[in-house]
């Protein structure tokens, strides 16, 4: 929602600010990067450990040991117990499916090699860099009944062996025992989380997804513009990028560069292979409480693409000709960019909403926060923002920060995502109502029609719930919201006599 006043407003004036852009979650194909590490020669092979008390933590690296084997890679399967920690600086490759018992501690199996991993990161003799040679990822077993202390097996463990140089592959997965997921957060841990389509796209199911299609309630763009969550696909067409963010949750294993040097995949190929992927990972839903066949079957026919997985997707060369085939198929689309690729929002064919992401207000905060690879990166940034005025379309600052403006107001929250829309009042608010939400079918009759169009003409009112003080706080009423109940075990208390 662009606004025409100076650079440095347009950098306060944000447009939506949202959890989503720091919950870009990179997850690659990790198997066959494990593969290739596990049979070079000059690599341990690597080690699976289990930190378990009832079984649960040892069933699933047993699981996951599978896995790998039945996919040609080596690992070993470790019972903690008969380990030496202090050969772990040796390792090259380390999972480890930790447990956490009562008080949040370890099972007795992995008490040693948790102390071990602690005392050691507390030692100034030992130094940051004992485990540099050491990739390693780690997953919770706990119950969220504990509260703060759910998983915090694992969250140390995670956290000392950073602190030792390790290099965390993948992040920290967490898995309740108690909520009836615990094997299929597992699965989706260790395929990576997405789907990878050809040599340079991926597709994942959202969970935003899944909770609408068991009735649970959708994500910020259900409240903020009308989507159906449950039929909405999240996509990249390029797992590359020009930044390094240090806030990414990619960790930095996808391939970067300031242009396109792959082979490249036909825009056909690459959404014909995202809804079949898409699809499938819908099918697996079946069956999960609450997912009604109705849902299902709307759910394998998706109506909106989220073109934001990972990766910059402004970069893939035919970008303009995948997001044809998508409207082609009467999909809306919403693209989110990192604001160094000005050429591109400028030669973008009309899309439905066009984000920027705008990290920072300064030159300096910039570098050291998004890590840039070109050298005149703020004339990138800034010429991007300007280029956004161009567009005639929908248009979305989403930024780290924002601040108030006469021409901006809070339009709607999604208190569950802790975000909020801001919208241009002079644009999106008629009569006294918010006009957010999309009429999807209109603006692909525009597209359609090949006529120039703007953002006015394909617009919707925000239904009463969705705007900012209602009292459902952006959720959907005719979903039905769902409370975990948190059973707090009691701590042994002292007794006097």
């Amino acid at each position: 929602m662009a606004s025409s006043s100076s650079i440095h407003a347009r950098l306060a004036l944000v447009a939506l600010l949202s959890a989503t852009t720091f919950y870009c979650i990179h997850k690659y194909r990790r198997l066959k990067r494990l593969k290739t590490l596990s049979l070079s020669p000059s690599t341990r092979r690597g080690k699976i450990f289990f930190i378990s008390e009832t079984g649960t933590s040892k069933s699933l690296a047993q699981r996951l040991h599978k896995l790998l084997e039945s996919n040609g890679i080596a690992f070993d399967l470790v019972d903690p117990t008969s380990y030496e920690p202090e050969d772990l600086p040796k390792e090259t490759l380390a999972i480890f499916v930790a447990s956490t018992w009562d008080g949040g501690k370890p099972p007795k199996d992995g008490e040693f090699l948790v102390d071990w991993l602690s005392e050691s990161a507390e030692d100034f003799r030992v130094g940051s860099l004992l485990l540099s040679g050491c990739r390693f990822g780690v997953f919770g077993v706990g119950s969220r009944a504990y509260g703060e202390e759910f998983n915090a097996v694992a969250k140390e463990m995670s956290r000392r062996m950073v602190g030792l140089g390790g290099a965390e592959m993948v992040p920290l997965g967490e898995g309740d025992v108690d909520d009836g997921e615990l094997d299929r957060m597992f699965q989706e841990w260790c395929d990576g989380g997405y789907k990878i389509i050809g040599s340079h796209s991926g597709v994942k199911i959202c969970r935003w997804t899944k909770s609408q299609l068991r009735g649970r309630g959708g994500c910020y763009k259900h409240s903020f513009y009308g989507i159906e969550s449950h039929r909405c696909m999240e996509t990249t067409p390029s797992l590359a990028c020009a930044n390094k963010c240090v806030f990414c949750w990619r960790h930095h294993t996808n391939p970067v560069g300031k242009s396109w040097q792959w082979k490249m995949d036909d825009p056909k190929e690459i959404v014909k292979g995202a809804l079949d992927l898409h699809t499938k990972m819908i099918k697996q839903m079946k069956g999960v409480p609450g997912v009604t066949p109705e849902k299902l079957q709307e759910g394998l026919t998706p109506r909106h693409c989220a073109l934001s997985l990972v990766g910059e997707p402004i970069m893939y060369p035919e970008i303009n000709a995948l997001v044809d085939e998508l409207h082609g198929k009467r999909i809306s689309t919403f693209l989110v960019t990192n604001a160094q690729f000005p050429e591109k929002i400028l030669m973008m064919k009309p899309i439905t909403q066009l984000y920027v992401s705008v990290d920072a207000a300064t030159k300096e905060s910039l570098k050291a926060i998004d890590r840039p690879l070109f050298a005149d990166f703020w004339e990138r940034f800034i010429d991007s923002l300007k280029a956004l005025q161009e567009k005639q379309q929908r248009t979305v600052y989403q930024a780290l920060s924002v601040k108030s403006n006469g021409e901006y107001e809070v339009a709607c929250e999604h208190a569950h995502s802790c975000c909020v829309l801001l919208g241009r009042t002079d644009k999106f608010k008629v009569d006294g109502k918010w006009f957010t939400w999309i009429d999807y079918e209109k603006f692909h009759d525009l597209v359609a029609s090949g006529e120039p169009f703007t953002s006015r003409d394909y617009m919707a009112e925000t239904p009463s719930w969705a705007v900012y003080g209602a009292e459902e706080g952006g959720f959907d009423p005719e979903q039905l919201r769902y409370k975990k109940e948190r059973h707090h075990h009691p701590k042994p208390q002292a007794v006097v006599a």
